[in-house]
């Protein structure tokens, strides 16, 4: 949550000796309630906001690249000239001044007007269907890049977008209050002529006469077309999975219906050891219930992290009450009771099934659109049929850092490539090159991973697993396929920036 704490640092109006600040050094200062990050490269000096638009992380602890800065916490990147959010998770600006440097001191003057991008020859119509990350990333960066023909979201959800990953996260917990959890105000659709249809059932796609048909028989034309339609959880198949319960998490509804279960009970089971398995028995633990996880593995996420992490994950887990089932699963659940495969039995009020999801390529593959264990896409993101993209958890693109087509479920790469996949319906030709990041956050322990790695052979330890202070490096035939970091920020961005260069 953000910390909107008293302005520190040097006041930019009675300004800064510019010895303070030296060439790649980063400073923060105020003018007036605000608090502004210097940045000096050679002789320039810009002037933004000290914290990122998305978490309000500190930026003075980012990374300075070229002329961007990127967030510690998230990953973010802003341009410093101009204060624009150039990739997710932020999408708003950054504030930025007016700098002047007078007898040896830096001051700061009024506050600049973003810069808007000119407007050239576009598509009449865009279709988006989705509303989750690609989706809204998609249309925001749309109406940004001064698109002003017609666009559309369908949505399946009963909620304009949300912030999904805080779902198993602070709302859960009880932590953060419901209208933080939008991405952007209902305003700021009709504001910007986004016409966001919600509860809007998708049937067919005819690519010959490029259109989009719905449930009731409306056709919806499209000169270009977004398919972001994500994942969807994997459903339990056991006797007593549709009691009322029984839940699992993917929309704001379902964390609702788990929120008002919780409130009422005292005993909780999640099923899967999964990172937003954990997350949702951390947050219910903080809700104070008895929280047990049973899951089919012998170490929690031992494919992603390796074991030794994984260890210590669910001994962070253990010390805050959680019991864990490993290697064992559910067999039946009844009303009170969830019966194991192993013979037990735990009695229960909750249970809430995170045993994987499956990307939804429905649509995709009766519009008879190539299909590889998701929709194959290209390196613009655009699929088999011309003019028809798509983005997110569906998406299988070729990925310049691995060498292989990858398909990956994560929340910022899915923001990423809805931003990509918007400029290239614009015409743009960007090819998408993003590193897969995600955070994790367990407590008050954060977990972030940079890169992407099914398979390694080496896990490289830099630090004290232990104590939550460490970076472990997952090799294959020596070469670095991603890095996983606690209280390690800073070496997290500075690993994404050097996988950015292997391309």
């Amino acid at each position: 949550m953000a910390d909107h704490s008293t302005p520190s640092g040097p006041d930019l109006i009675q300004g800064v000796a510019l010895t303070e600040l030296p060439d790649g050094g980063k400073l923060v200062c105020h003018v007036g309630d605000e608090e502004v990050l210097l940045v000096r490269r050679g002789t320039e000096v810009f002037a933004v906001g000290a914290h990122c638009q998305h978490y309000h992380g500190p930026l003075v602890d980012g990374l300075v690249v070229d002329d961007t800065v990127r967030c510690p916490w998230h990953h973010a990147c802003f341009d410093l000239r101009t204060g624009e959010a150039l990739r997710a998770p932020a999408f708003n600006p950054l504030p930025c001044w007016s700098v002047e440097e007078r007898n040896g001191r830096i001051f700061v003057g009024d506050k600049r007007q973003p810069a808007k991008p000119g407007v050239r020859g576009q598509p009449q119509r865009i279709v988006i269907v989705g509303g989750g990350a690609a989706g809204f990333a998609a249309a925001e960066l749309l109406r940004r890049r001064q698109y002003r023909g017609s666009l559309i979201i369908l949505s399946q959800d009963e909620a304009p977008p949300i912030d999904r990953p805080n779902l198993s996260k602070d709302y859960l917990a009880g932590e953060a209050s419901e209208d933080w959890l939008p991405l952007s105000p209902e305003e700021f659709y009709r504001d910007n002529q986004i016409d966001l249809r919600l509860k809007s059932q998708v049937t067919a796609i005819n690519t010959r006469s490029h259109e989009v048909l719905l449930a009731g028989g409306s056709r919806i034309v499209y000169d270009r077309l977004l398919l972001a339609t994500g994942a969807e959880p994997i459903r339990l198949s056991i006797p007593g999975a549709d009691l009322p319960h029984v839940a699992t998490l993917r929309s704001l509804a379902d964390c609702q219906k788990i929120i008002a279960r919780a409130k009422t009970s005292r005993r909780a089971t999640v099923l899967g050891a999964s990172f937003i398995g954990l997350e949702v028995a951390a947050a219910l633990r903080t809700r104070g219930l008895e929280v047990h996880v049973v899951a089919p593995e012998r170490v929690p996420m031992e494919r992603i992290l390796g074991s030794q992490l994984g260890d210590v994950v669910r001994e962070l887990h253990e010390r805050h009450g959680v019991v864990f089932h490993l290697e064992n699963q559910a067999s039946s659940i009844d009303s009170k009771r969830l019966t194991l495969r192993s013979g037990g039995a735990l009695e229960t009020d909750l249970v809430v099934a995170g045993i994987g999801v499956r990307p939804c390529i429905d649509l995709a593959q009766s519009a008879q659109l190539t299909i590889d264990r998701g929709v194959r896409v290209n390196s613009f993101l655009e699929t088999s049929e011309p003019g028809v993209f798509a983005a997110g958890d569906i998406a299988r693109w070729p990925d310049p850092h691995s060498g292989e087509n990858m398909r990956v479920e994560h929340w910022v790469v899915a923001e990423r490539q809805g931003q990509t996949a918007a400029r290239n319906m614009l015409g743009d030709a960007e090819p998408f090159t993003a590193v897969p990041f995600f955070w994790s956050q367990h407590y008050d322990v954060r977990i972030n991973y940079v890169g992407h790695a099914e398979k390694w052979d080496q896990i490289d330890v830099d630090g004290d697993i232990a104590g939550h202070d460490c970076v472990l490096r997952l090799k294959r035939a020596g070469r670095i396929l991603a890095m996983v970091s606690m209280s390690r920020d800073l070496a997290s961005l500075q690993a994404e920036l050097a996988m950015e260069q292997q391309v």
